[in-house]
């Protein structure tokens, strides 16, 4: 399941992760650290939903 930014619709894709914010590919939503910020808007953890 990916995760989609509420305020400017980034999409987390677990498959892919977030390697150049520290955050392997592979690595599951809830295994993803919970100070971990949107990437393009720095949103928290907390302004993402699944689509």
């Amino acid at each position: 399941m990916k995760y989609s930014c509420l305020l400017c619709g980034y999409v987390y894709d677990p498959a892919q992760g977030d390697p150049e914010n520290g955050v392997a590919a592979g690595t599951a939503w809830e295994d993803v650290s919970a100070d971990w910020v949107c990437p393009l808007c720095n949103a928290g953890k907390d302004q993402f939903e699944a689509v």
